[in-house]
């Protein structure tokens, strides 16, 4: 075999190396929040640290602010700065004017990036009259049992941006489309409260790294 026949595994590579042999569509978030970072410090290692920081870009989403980063030993405010602006500029060009959603199929691209997470992602898509996406947003991070999802907490995004209706989402890393009890009693639920809000839920999607589970067009939750 010559090293032209070789190339390594991605999962043997570093975040730069990764880029370098693959490019950035190949990498994980962990990767790119190593690469925005460069280095970690003494203390802390570098994954370590992009660990924590993408703990908290999970919990905050959206409303992220640098007021949340404070504390965390190895990240100062140069570093803080650059994860900011980022994902500020990722925003600005990542949220095209009509990107219009008319079925799964257009939207689970957008959510694809949340399923390399170890924990169960429970998101809101805030969608305005022409089905166009507003925001994507995560509500609940690590909770398996969707019961103690508030319909508070799903619908403040969309009473806040007022929107027409909203898409829920959320992932399973064990790979399964398989929906849970839980699942089928929120979609239900939520689906009525939307409702009574006047604030339509369209769909509920499980998503995975390969594939995803729409109940709407399994004729599930939806009355």
């Amino acid at each position: 075999m010559t090293s032209l026949d070789y190339c390594p595994s991605p999962g043997l590579l570093r975040p730069r190396e990764k880029l370098l042999a693959h490019g950035s569509q190949r990498l994980s978030d962990l990767d790119l929040i190593q690469l925005l970072l460069g280095t970690g410090c003494r203390q802390v290692p570098l994954e370590a640290l992009a660990h924590r920081c993408r703990d908290i870009l999970d919990r905050h989403g959206a409303a992220l602010e640098m007021g949340h980063f404070e504390g965390i030993p190895g990240l100062g405010p140069a570093k803080v700065g650059q994860l900011i602006a980022a994902l500020e500029l990722a925003r600005r060009l990542g949220r095209p004017a009509h990107l219009r959603i008319s079925g799964p199929a257009d939207l689970v691209p957008r959510l694809r990036h949340w399923t390399d997470r170890p924990q169960e992602i429970f998101l809101t898509v805030t969608l305005n009259g022409a089905q166009e996406v507003l925001d994507i947003r995560p509500v609940t991070v690590g909770l398996l049992n969707r019961t103690l999802i508030h319909p508070r907490e799903v619908f403040a995004p969309a009473l806040e941006e007022r929107a027409a209706s909203l898409i829920l989402a959320h992932t399973h890393p064990s790979g399964s489309l398989e929906p849970s009890r839980e699942d089928r009693e929120a979609t239900t639920r939520l689906s009525q409260a939307g409702k009574l809000l006047g604030v339509e839920v369209l769909d509920h999607l499980i998503v995975t790294a390969v594939d995803y589970y729409s109940f709407r067009e399994n004729g599930e939750g939806f009355l």
